[in-house]
């Protein structure tokens, strides 16, 4: 399955005769698995129109800043933060003056501003205005912004020039979109994940359990395999669907997931602990529904402590790199060094669940990564593109550890 299996790519288009390519690109983008949505400026609709790009991708085309029509449905800030990589092709020499100028004067320049994901140009002009000294300092100071500057090609152009200056090819633009998906971080390694809550069974109808949606560990299972590694998920009940090239065991208490990560030890490199797992279960599970008693206003359940699964890894004769994740509603950073100290973990991942818009159930995370050498915080992000993040953190300290 390819590395663009249902990501969302973002794809600008400005001004230029190579316009007519990215009817094609967004044809061969979807064919790969991705989720394609167009951001066309006012120039570019000279050359190609909407309905076109409308017709390829089966989605609206996004042409205005300011339209009342799409602010109340994906605004530009939500169709900022949507995409996992936003393409630019074509991208002009007006429009890279734009860029590096920091402009926000339409939809497509304000979305790179208010853009969370990578951002790719595909730069197609005249080869004398690609060689122009404006546009070379242009360029610089986008790569220096960490922009990845795709091509240009050489070759024979529109006007009749031959040179420097060609949109490289939908084959190649395709397969670059593919490869910022695919960092071979932690190729050939094994990492197993835990994810999502654990159920305490109190009888066959009712059971105790939390807030974990299972998306964090879902994402960075996503994010270790397109970083290369061979990737198992043990998995408490979600409405997640399992990663592509990913192996679910799925589980319901915190025993069952207990014996899956025992049993998983041996055979992997990296240990991730996202699971939000039960610190207590009922001694004793009844066999039949607990009736209501009439003469009652209270239940008494005794409970007993469950096995610590991420303690119980890190103490193993073969023992993984442990990562393990602290959500806390408060004093976030001294809990978690407390929790990397007492379980001799290699990293914790922390975060206030108390904070609304972060955590449990959302699509959005803030952490705190502390280890022994101190704490580093990292910006809000998409649950997906923190995934991707906290792999290049985590494969950075497994090298440095072996």
């Amino acid at each position: 399955m390819s590395s663009l299996q249902n990501k969302q790519i973002l794809l600008g288009i400005t001004g230029g005769i190579a316009a007519y390519k990215s009817a094609e690109l967004v044809r061969r983008l979807q064919d790969q698995g991705a989720d394609v949505r167009v951001v066309m400026t006012k120039a570019a609709m000279e050359f190609i129109t909407p309905l076109t790009l409308q017709a390829l991708s089966g989605k609206p085309v996004h042409t205005e800043l300011l339209d009342p029509e799409a602010e109340a449905g994906m605004g530009h800030i939500e169709l900022a933060r949507w995409g996992d990589l936003l393409v630019v092709a074509p991208a002009s020499a007006d429009f890279i003056a734009r860029l590096a100028q920091g402009q926000g004067n339409d939809l497509l320049s304000t979305l790179c501003l208010a853009r969370r994901s990578k951002l790719a140009i595909a730069p197609a002009m005249n080869q004398a205005m690609y060689a122009n000294a404006s546009t070379q300092d242009n360029l610089k100071t986008l790569t220096e912004r960490n922009i990845a500057i795709w091509g240009p090609a050489s070759g024979a152009q529109a006007c009749g020039d031959v040179g420097p200056g060609r949109m490289l090819e939908v084959d190649e633009l395709v397969e670059k979109t593919a490869a910022e998906f695919q960092s071979g971080l932690l190729a050939g390694k094994r990492v197993v994940i835990t994810a999502g809550p654990t159920r305490e069974a109190i009888d066959p109808v009712r059971y105790i359990s939390n807030h974990s949606s299972g998306k964090m560990g879902y994402a960075l299972a996503q994010a270790c395999v397109e970083a290369g590694a061979i990737c198992q998920l043990i998995s408490g009940p979600t409405q997640l669907d399992c990663p592509p090239h990913c192996q679910r065991i799925d589980v319901d208490s915190a025993l069952q997931m207990h014996s899956a990560a025992m049993d998983a030890t041996n055979e992997c490199d990296i240990f991730i602990a996202t699971a939000a797992v039960a610190d207590f279960r009922p001694r004793q599970a009844a066999n039949q529904k607990i009736k209501k008693q009439a003469d009652s206003e209270t239940m008494t359940l005794e409970m007993i402590k469950n096995p610590d699964i991420l303690a119980d890894v890190a103490s193993a004769q073969q023992r993984p790199f442990c990562v393990g994740f602290a959500a806390e509603t408060q004093e976030v950073e001294r809990y978690a060094r407390g929790k990397l100290e007492r379980k001799k973990l290699d990293m914790v991942i922390a975060n206030d669940v108390s904070q609304q818009g972060i955590g449990f159930n959302s699509d959005d995370n803030q952490v705190l990564i502390v280890d022994a050498n101190g704490s580093k915080p990292l910006d809000k992000l998409s649950k997906t593109e923190l995934a991707r993040h906290l792999v290049k953190e985590i494969s950075e300290r497994f090298d440095k550890a072996n």
